[in-house]
């Protein structure tokens, strides 16, 4: 998600997490506040006429439940590798608080390794299973401690359902987390389709008036040139000249412009290719690779590659029939590879499309002009039967794509 957010974020990148340790000391300390409730059987155990190994060894054991506990709940957002083993030793300390002390206060920590069950279990399943498995638990402890009918059902409910209210929260936290990232993917659409008007609206504006101002200023040149020779023929000349190059100068500069505003990248194509895919009722599976390479190389390699990518998403809509397109990105053999796949019906849903040794493309002009997009970068383009779909490879030499080795190859150049 947000590269804002401070903190490592979970692996599957679904939630924000504390943006600020304001936050994260918020959390904590709203979680410490219902850790008040096992204050009661500390002072049980304190006031009571007990032994000295028997009253330290419960205090013992809710200060070490309570400090997994601190620590686990407020950080369910950040190194899910612990959730497991975090909600296991806190079940742990709870059956040998239930089996050593019974009574209503040990059988309160059930509520806690509940509400943490739901919280920091991923898997929405197992979480219900987990706070299940707790309420299980809890009632045996009761029956077996002896515990009154009216405190076993007064904690009964809360022990099951604070453990499913934190399953719903987080998948609240889930959600919100998914929407937000659904908005910058509509911002940045929306971004670059304001840069693609912008772009059209600059070349629209200008090309046909700086060509002219060329024009004008060239045969302005020409006509000068026929007058008899003077210092005022010879300066206006030279204005006229310099108009006429200043004209062309900037409309060469616009064009560049133009051009790098309508660059694609592979960022920006694989959101506009899964929001087409989407609307058209097919899944996309993408890798992480072609968002977080984009950008890390040759410009130009990457726009014939988001070209690519575009025309083979619209290839996947209009012909194969699939439910499902996979796309990744990866460097193998000193090449580097983009490779869509569908689970369509395969060849025939293309007709006129070559496969990697058929020679030209005969059909549309969607293969062809990848395929001459990548040849002029030194690449190649693949299209050849996939299981029950269709497999698109387009590569391009490692060499070329890495933007470094080309920066180095044109310095010696201009050397």
């Amino acid at each position: 998600m947000s590269s804002r957010a401070t903190g490592p974020a979970v692996p599957d990148g679904q939630y924000v997490g504390y943006r600020t340790m304001s936050a994260r000391l918020a959390g904590h300390v709203f979680t410490g506040v219902w850790l008040l409730y096992l204050v009661a059987p500390v002072v049980d155990l304190i006031t009571e006429h007990y032994s000295a190994p028997y009253r330290w060894g419960g205090v013992a054991l809710i200060v070490a439940f309570s400090a997994i506990y601190l620590f686990a709940v407020p950080n369910w957002a950040y190194f899910r590798w612990y959730a497991v083993p975090a909600v296991a030793a806190l079940a742990a300390l709870a059956i040998v608080a239930c089996l050593l002390y019974g009574g209503v206060g040990a059988s309160t920590l059930w509520i806690f390794v509940s509400s943490s069950s739901g919280l920091l279990i991923v898997n929405r399943r197992w979480a219900v299973y987990a706070v299940l498995a707790s309420g299980v638990l809890y009632t045996i402890f009761c029956l077996t401690g002896h515990v009154g009918s009216e405190d076993f059902l007064v904690n009964l409910l809360p022990t099951v359902l604070v453990g499913l209210g934190m399953i719903g929260l987080r998948r609240q936290f889930q959600l919100t987390a998914e929407l937000a990232q659904a908005r910058e993917e509509v911002a940045e659409l929306a971004a670059s389709e304001e840069r693609l008007r912008l772009s059209r609206d600059l070349h629209d504006l200008t090309g046909q008036s700086l060509s002219m101002i060329t024009l004008k200023s060239e045969l302005a040149a020409k006509l000068l040139r026929r007058l008899p020779d003077g210092g005022d023929r010879d300066r206006a000349l030279a204005q006229a000249e310099e108009v006429a190059a200043v004209s062309r100068q900037t409309l060469h500069d616009i064009r560049e412009a133009i051009s790098g505003y309508r660059r694609p990248t592979l960022a920006v194509e694989v959101i506009t290719a899964r929001t087409a895919l989407e609307s058209a009722g097919i899944t996309m599976h993408d890798d992480a690779e072609l968002t977080l390479l984009s950008g890390t190389f040759d410009p130009d390699v990457e726009a014939a590659l988001a070209w690519c990518l575009r025309e083979a998403a619209t290839n996947v809509i209009r012909h194969s029939g699939g439910r499902n397109c996979h796309v990744s990105l990866a460097r193998r053999a000193a090449r580097l590879c983009l490779e869509v796949r569908d689970d369509g019906s395969g060849p025939a849903a293309c007709p006129g499309e070559a496969g990697p040794d058929a020679g030209p493309v005969r059909g549309g002009t969607g293969l062809r002009g990848m395929s001459e997009r990548l040849s002029a970068l030194g690449g190649h383009l693949q299209v050849r039967p996939s299981g029950r779909g269709f497999q698109l490879t387009a590569s391009v030499p490692e060499d070329v794509a890495d933007l470094d080795s080309r920066q180095r190859r044109g310095a010696t150049v201009a050397q």
